[in-house]
């Protein structure tokens, strides 16, 4: 595979991948960084049928499942047939789930069980999504509070049944028919097609390996069945970073990115967002998913600020290390830093919102307002102290709206003297100034002047 990566950056990340191969006995593995939408670097150890995979080699991907059926459900919200409030009894009644929304169960704070009643489902096959909804009664609710992040397999199960009931057609009909044939992704599928590996558990004490089932989860299938391959699977991290095809509106997959529960730990490390896992890592905010089954693991992790993303897909089930993935990441930002652009003025910057530029103030604090490249507004504490900040586009009334932060969706007004300079900023009735307190201003309260102490 050409890539654009030094011989040496080459070099470090072929051992990291040999080095997780060799000494944790994975039959296969193969892992690829992508930058800018294509792939920079892949490699390929161990073998399939007694030959190294390739780009086009499948292999069980688990629970990156999730994520697809995730965006038929907010394909569906889209339309309009469904709100992520909606309680779930309004589409399938009788459960013991009823009264939590769609968007909790697509976020993971549903309180519902991991697993369904039964055996192994990863191992066992699978039963109709009659028997699953009718399997979700009281003892499957877990005793943790509604807006705790409960991780859950059966929630899947259920979503996928959601989208079926809605669509008229079983769930991965409507995910090949919607997803996989608009963005040309022909060798995701529900069984193994050859080329494919097999799935096998290595022995802890000794290298030799059992094969592991393969069977139809049948309605627990949309929480991991998929086989995908490398190639795939980077069309997929394209899609997670936003190149979403008529697929989904960008905006709705940046949303699916926002966390909606936390793995609260000593630290926030890890989340979900609307069928996405998240995961921070080294100031990175990663967003995608990993995937564990019987036989199988892999993972698709992309970082939306840099636009790269890595995967790693392998036939064991277990024994790959989780920081596989970040430590690729790590690999190529330490010896294949990205390189800025020069910077060059802008010849279509709007020169009246120059007047807005410069330094504005909350009560005392000092703030900073930009003109973006992009023609965006950017308001953030000055003096380089860290706190509220937040960008404002346009909304062709002379009023801005705030894209992030704290004033996400928060409307802007400029205020302006007689003579229309702009002397004062309306955040959503907080009051900026061109001086502290300026008194020539409307802040509430009113502004006696400034005075010494004690006088």
């Amino acid at each position: 595979m050409v890539t654009s990566l030094l011989p040496s950056t080459q070099r470090v990340l072929l051992r990291r991948l040999a080095v997780e191969q060799s000494e944790n006995r994975v039959p296969s593995l193969i892992a690829g960084l992508v930058r800018d939408g294509e792939t920079v670097w892949f490699g390929s150890r161990g073998q399939v049928n007694e030959a190294s995979s390739t780009t086009d080699t499948q292999y069980r991907i688990g629970s990156i499942t999730k994520t697809f059926v995730g965006v038929l459900v907010m394909r569906l919200r889209d339309e309009g047939r469904l709100d992520l409030a909606d309680k779930l009894d309004e589409y399938l009644p009788g459960t013991s789930l009823g009264n939590r929304s769609i968007g909790e169960i697509l976020s993971q704070r549903s309180g519902l069980t991991a697993e369904p009643a039964g055996q192994w489902w990863e191992r066992t096959p699978g039963g109709s999504p009659e028997e699953l909804l009718a399997s979700v009664d009281d003892s499957a609710l877990r005793p943790t509070p509604r807006h705790q992040f409960h991780y859950s397999n059966v929630g899947f199960g259920i979503l996928g049944e959601l989208v079926a009931r809605l669509r008229g057609a079983a769930w991965h009909e409507v995910m090949e028919r919607e997803i996989l044939r608009p963005l040309g992704m022909h060798r995701t599928t529900l069984s193994p097609v050859a080329p494919h590996a097999e799935g096998f558990a290595v022995h802890p004490w000794a290298d030799v390996v059992l094969p592991e089932p393969a069977e139809d989860a049948g309605a627990m299938a949309p929480a991991g069945q998929l086989w995908s391959t490398y190639g795939d699977m980077v069309r997929w991290a394209r899609f997670v970073l936003g190149d979403t095809g008529e697929v989904l509106h960008p905006d709705t997959v940046a949303e699916m990115r926002v966390p909606g529960s936390v793995d609260d730990g000593p630290e926030w490390r890890s989340g979900y967002g609307l069928g996405f896992q998240l995961l921070r890592h080294n100031g990175r905010r990663l967003a995608g998913h990993s995937g564990s089954m019987p036989g199988f693991l892999a993972s698709v992790w992309t970082d939306p600020a840099e636009n790269e993303a890595v995967i790693f897909m392998a036939n064991t089930t277990a024994g790959v290390t989780g920081a596989l993935g970040t430590d690729l990441l790590d690999a190529l930002a330490e010896h294949e830093p990205r390189i800025p652009k020069p910077w060059i003025p802008r010849p279509d910057v709007d020169m009246g919102l120059l007047e807005l530029t410069g330094e504005w103030y909350w009560g005392p604090s000092p703030h900073v307002l930009r003109v973006l490249s992009n023609g965006l507004l950017d308001l953030r504490l000055g003096h380089g102290r860290r706190g509220r900040a937040s960008r404002f586009r346009p909304n062709g009334d002379g009023t801005w709206t705030g894209l992030d932060g704290y004033y996400a969706g928060e409307i802007l007004r400029i205020g302006r003297d007689a003579d229309g300079t702009p002397n004062h900023l309306n955040l959503n009735t907080f009051i900026f100034t061109r001086t502290p307190y300026a008194s020539d201003a409307p802040v509430p309260g009113g502004v006696a002047g400034w005075r010494p102490a004690g006088s």
